[in-house]
């Protein structure tokens, strides 16, 4: 409990370790409240109390005859100073409480020496707050029995489509995910030094797009040891100015090529391995970087090898990972059972985020033209051209899910936009291939397109687990499953038809309804009084408002989709 509660310190320490570096830090503010330096001491005592007590307790248990009653004692000596400490500490909270807004503005005109202070600090607590902690298992994606595709029988003459709306009994369950926030940022902004007559660049790719970072000899080090003492000593030097500039082009690198935060911590790890080699060293300037980017990480040591454990509010699927607080950290790039881990957290710190609100600026590289077309609309017939370096980041992206619901998962993959390359080409032949229909025409000549432009076939065969497929990726790839077309047709309509779509997860199979402004009528689904139509594009050949055979419709439930 102790050590949670002094965790939980580091913010209020650096705020008043700064306020009291400002000019009015030894004076008492005018309306009776305790002046910074006051508060600091109050603090420190509160620290000494705790430790004095918990020694004085060591010294009777280690000089006493080891007996019931004094046992009992010690216990009693152990809680009062326990209570003690505890009102000291209320105190202290109750004190920084009231004094906030005055800290707040001590740290504004202190506002150029604050990171300084706050790492400072940070590289204190390194030198002492470490546990080893033990691994949780890896949650394993969940898997369903796969349900195979159905092709429609077809007569002679057309059959016709339904006449009548049909509802289906689907359960009331709405799947959503929250709405992108903005990216973490340094706590403040990065000041970058003077370049000099020949800065020094180092060069590296992720994910095949060219990078350049400012990092020179002299800011090249080596990690003599892996324990806390050799650790807090780089991480003091590494909050100097020299390296700013480094920090600073990583943080454009991000913004110029609108990277998600999955994207920027594979650029992290290259810039690093860029500058120091593979081994601790490149691994204390990524989590160096990573934290002062404004992202939750921690670091831990086991068999002499320093691993950074980056946060996440996402459960990935399939990853050991460790829980600090209530958050999971994820060891990037290795696994380890044990960890001996400093879980102090950094101010104003954020887990990573697994969605992905913007395309991901990749440079390009042209695949070769797929041509693609419709069996029931041979009109229906467009190339595709993907970016071949796009498809390394969709590899390494990791299934995942939000508030432990696994349904989330297709929605992440649905959600993202259409790269532009695509929106400009391939999204814009199938746009003249249905322009001037109506809704439900325009709808039954997309439906069939991905339910026969794409071969079936199941994840297992072809990549030998579960793998969702971003649309471009489905575009690229021969083969793709009912998840697959489902993710790829919701982005087409609302694309091209500005139409809000929901997936419709069933037991082992993954589907699609759109909810028309027009008059169409079939197999449909009401959620918050609003319907939406089936569009199954692996039931094959079927139309609109038909839903494909034995789906349970009972287990269903509807994921909502972004409109944009």
């Amino acid at each position: 409990m102790m050590t949670q509660r002094i965790t939980t310190l580091l913010v209020a320490l650096a705020l008043i370790t700064l306020a009291a570096t400002a000019q009015n830090a030894q004076k008492s503010t005018s309306n009776g409240k305790k002046s910074t330096i006051q508060l600091t001491q109050q603090y420190i005592n509160f620290l000494k109390k705790k430790a004095q007590g918990k020694q004085q307790i060591a010294q009777k248990r280690s000089s006493d005859p080891a007996t019931v009653t004094r046992e009992q004692k010690v216990k009693e000596a152990e809680s009062t100073q326990e209570n003690d400490a505890d009102e000291s500490f209320d105190d202290f909270m109750g004190d920084l409480n009231a004094n906030f807004d005055d800290f707040n503005q001590s740290m504004q005109q202190d506002f150029e020496n604050f990171r300084n202070q706050i790492n400072e600090a940070y590289a204190n607590f390194l030198r002492e707050a470490w546990k080893q902690f033990d691994a949780d298992a890896p949650i394993p994606q969940p898997k369903e029995k796969d349900v195979p595709p159905v092709i429609k029988p077809q007569e002679d003459k057309p059959q016709p489509r339904p006449q009548e709306d049909r509802v289906l009994p689907i359960k009331p369950v709405v799947v959503t995910i929250p709405k992108a926030e903005p990216q973490p940022e340094p706590i403040e902004p990065i000041e970058e030094q003077p370049k000099g007559d020949a800065p020094q660049y180092v060069d590296f790719t992720v994910f095949g797009t060219q990078c350049r970072i400012r990092f020179g000899d002299e800011e090249r080090f080596r990690l003599p040891a892996v324990n806390k003492d050799a650790i807090a000593d780089l991480w003091v030097r590494l909050a100097t100015p020299a390296y700013n500039n480094t920090l600073h082009d990583c943080l454009q690198l991000r913004r110029d090529h609108q990277f998600c935060d999955w994207a920027y911590l594979h650029l992290l790890d290259s810039a690093s391995q860029a500058c120091l080699g593979k081994g601790n060293e490149a691994t204390l300037l990524m989590a160096y970087l990573y934290c002062q980017s404004g992202y939750k990480m921690r670091m831990g040591i086991a068999d002499n090898r320093l691993f950074m454990l980056f946060g996440s509010k996402h459960v990935l699927f399939n990853r050991s990972y460790y829980t600090i607080g209530d958050c999971y950290y994820y060891p990037y790039g290795g696994n380890a059972e044990k960890l001996y881990i400093c879980e102090v957290p950094f101010p104003q710190e954020q887990p990573l985020s697994m969605l992905l609100p913007q395309e991901q600026r990749f440079d390009y590289e042209a695949s070769a033209p797929r041509s693609l077309k419709s069996a029931a609309f041979p009109k229906v017939l467009v190339e595709a051209t993907v970016n071949k370096k796009a498809l390394s980041f969709y590899a390494s992206y990791p299934p995942s899910m939000i508030n432990e619901n696994q349904q989330t998962l297709w929605a992440m993959y649905a959600n993202m936009p259409m790269p532009k390359a695509i929106s400009q080409t391939f999204m814009a032949a199938m746009k003249e291939k249905i322009a001037g229909l109506s809704q439900l025409e325009a709808m039954e000549r997309l439906l069939n397109f991905v339910q026969t432009a794409f071969v079936y076939e199941y994840d297992d065969k072809v990549w030998g687990c579960d793998r969702a497929f971003f649309p471009e990726e489905t575009l690229y790839y021969p083969y793709c499953d009912c998840e697959d077309r489902s993710i790829l047709l919701s982005r087409m309509v609302r694309d091209l038809l500005g139409l809000h779509c929901v997936l419709i997860h069933y037991p082992g199979h993954l589907a699609m309804a759109v909810q028309f402004t027009d008059d169409v009528k079939g197999d449909c689904i009401m959620l918050q009084g609003e319907k939406f139509t089936v569009c199954d594009p692996t039931y094959i050949g079927a139309h609109v408002g038909e839903t494909m055979p034995g789906m349970n419709n009972a287990e269903a439930k509807a994921i909502l989709l972004e409109n944009k």
